[in-house]
């Protein structure tokens, strides 16, 4: 009886969120609330993580594993930047905790924001302190015990109703982080007492900053969002690391007269000849919202571009739609073009080429660029010669081809909110390994009018769907659970998979490999799992708290390897587990260290 009146409770107040929710005098603020009450009701009969390995039938003649030589900057016991190291490889020299002792990993300690948001950001460890972001916070804490250094609270209004950061950067005792009402924001890493604060994008329009800076050289690097909005047009920054001053701005779809110009602009060969829209209709699209990688010994920046809009009405855009579901090459001190790599060819699905990309030697020798994309592949290419060396499926692909017509409802996979989402692929040197995880959820989308997509207002959500739900704004999505999450070992050279493992919930927090022949990762269901990286074998797997859609990383505090992990996202297009967000902190016993 106790049992079935806390259901009722809870139900009761799920119910109470929505009637909120449809109350409330903003829509913005009105759609998470909603999303809260109906995500509840969604995942009320949540199944239990399962994880599936797959080794390669033809294992036996694939290249034998092989002791590489270190990456630059894994051996370092911190984790400073998004994917650890400027060139996103995301590896780790650390290797206390192995194949042979994670069995014995647990949780000794969780820290608890107390709040409902949509958790996905990186989370970086410098000099002793834990340092990741929400939507309204930047938080430091002890990464050895979990206590909170100090935490500043920001209050603006939002472009969108996702309620999302990326996480922070750090260089030189100052940490950096984008907001969703436009802002760049820099805090002295010690004291969290804010130094300077920069505009680069208009919340009034759509646009935000999610997105997790990278910082180099006395320069921040960070992109504006909202390319799914109509007239948004993602652009690239570089800001001064001291002042916050722009240094410059790259438009990575054409600039037009009229665009504003927030400081000086970068040398582009782009123009208009790839984008034929309507009269009247904006060129929009390009944004860009999860992080960035950098060669520093080049100085070239590496960009991945978003999706065009509107995202299913290809027939509003003709053309290339350049540098949409690209990865553009950029002067870092100038930001001056130098080349392009269109990933998506002509993309009406939504499959933005939105992760950042690895920049890695491989055992080959050959330096290469390793992209994984909304479209659920992964690319390898060679930097030498821009020759894309391969393009594998690492999730269900059906039904990619198909034309969209008005009117009528085509199903596709992945979806528009699949394949590879915010954290891209992660190299794994010792075994020559890219490690990636990907979301199995299909979408049915149905085209609207042309008409209809003319008469969309700027400022407004600019998919093409015709549906009036909201939550079918970027298609309808597959029933919950109808799911799954793919992890995949690749060969770096020959982009032939070693090891794949199939989990129930959909995968998308950080890969990180380590040198202890382990590789953790967290899914959707909340369940964290450490993997052998040699053949992908479960050395330890278990929930521990709601959607793992964040940073996973691992470092040395109080004398032991640790690993940390983001979880409790809730957001409006994710039907996950209703629970305030954590980071929690896992290790060894004293006794089981080597």
């Amino acid at each position: 009886m106790n049992n079935k009146l806390k259901w009722l409770g809870v139900s009761v107040v799920a119910l109470g969120a929505v009637v909120a929710g449809v109350l409330y005098t903003h829509f913005d603020e009105a759609v998470p609330v909603v999303a809260m009450g109906v995500n509840y009701f969604r995942y009320l009969n949540a199944p239990k993580g399962t994880i599936v390995i797959e080794r390669a039938p033809d294992a036996a003649s694939l290249p034998k594993l092989t002791k590489a030589t270190e990456l630059h900057g894994a051996v370092d016991a911190d984790w400073p930047s998004y994917n650890k190291t400027l060139r996103s490889e995301r590896f780790s020299m650390l290797d206390e905790i192995t194949a042979a002792n994670a069995k014995n990993l647990k949780v000794l300690c969780t820290f608890d924001t107390g709040q409902y948001t949509g958790f996905n950001t990186g989370l970086l460890e410098v000099q002793g302190a834990l340092v990741f972001t929400t939507e309204y916070d930047i938080f430091s804490i002890n990464p050895n015990d979990c206590s909170q250094n100090w935490r500043v609270h920001e209050d603006y209004t939002p472009a969108s109703a996702q309620g999302v950061s990326r996480g922070p950067a750090y260089l030189d005792g100052v940490l950096y982080r984008g907001t969703q009402d436009g802002r760049v924001l820099a805090y002295d890493f010690k004291t969290g007492k804010r130094l300077w604060e920069t505009t680069i994008a208009d919340s009034k329009r759509g646009e935000s900053a999610p997105a997790a800076p990278i910082a180099w050289n006395g320069l921040v690097f960070i992109g504006n969002a909202g390319g799914d909005v109509k007239g948004v047009k993602g652009r690239m920054y570089a800001l001064d690391a001291k002042t916050g001053k722009i240094v410059w701005e790259f438009y990575l779809v054409p600039k037009t007269p009229g665009d504003v110009e927030r400081g000086p602009q970068a040398r582009s060969p782009l123009d208009t000849s790839t984008w034929k829209t309507p009269e009247g209709s904006p060129i929009t699209g390009g944004a860009t919202w999860t992080s960035y990688s950098l060669d520093p010994e080049k100085g070239l920046l590496y960009v991945p571009g978003g999706n065009p809009a509107p995202d299913f009405g290809a027939d509003m855009r003709e053309g290339e739609n350049l540098y949409s579901g690209s990865v553009v090459v950029l002067d870092a001190k100038t930001g001056d073009y130098k080349t392009h790599f269109k990933i998506v060819p002509k993309d009406w699905h939504d499959w933005d080429m939105s992760t950042a990309p690895v920049l890695i030697q491989s055992a080959a020798g050959r330096n290469m660029m390793i992209v994984a994309p909304k479209d659920g592949h992964l690319y390898g290419f060679d930097l030498s010669t821009a020759k894309m060396l391969y393009r594998n499926p690492m999730t269900k692909v059906e039904n990619a081809d198909a034309p969209f017509a008005a009117g009528e409802s085509v199903r596709y996979c992945p979806g528009s909110i699949g394949g590879a989402e915010w954290n891209g692929p992660a190299y794994d040197p010792q075994n020559n390994l890219v490690l990636v995880g990907e979301v199995e959820w299909c979408s049915t989308a149905t085209l609207q009018t042309k008409e209809k997509m003319e008469a969309t207002p700027v400022g407004a959500p600019w998919s093409g769907e015709a549906s009036l739900n909201p939550y079918n704004v970027w298609g309808k999505q597959d029933p919950v659970f109808d799911w799954a999450g793919w992890v995949y070992a690749v060969d770096a050279d020959s982009g032939q998979w070693r090891w794949r493992a199939k989990t129930n919930y959909p995968v998308q927090s950080g890969m990180t490999p380590t040198a202890g022949g382990v590789v953790f990762f967290g899914d959707m269901g909340g369940n964290f799992y450490a993997l052998d990286t040699g053949d992908g074998h479960e050395l330890w797997g278990q929930k521990i708290g709601g959607a793992a859609g964040g940073g996973v990383i691992t470092y040395k505090a109080g004398g032991a390897q640790r690993v940390a992990v983001a979880t409790g996202l809730t957001e409006v297009l994710w039907p996950t587990e209703i629970t305030t967000a954590k980071v929690s902190i896992l290790g060894l016993d004293q006794r089981d260290k080597p």
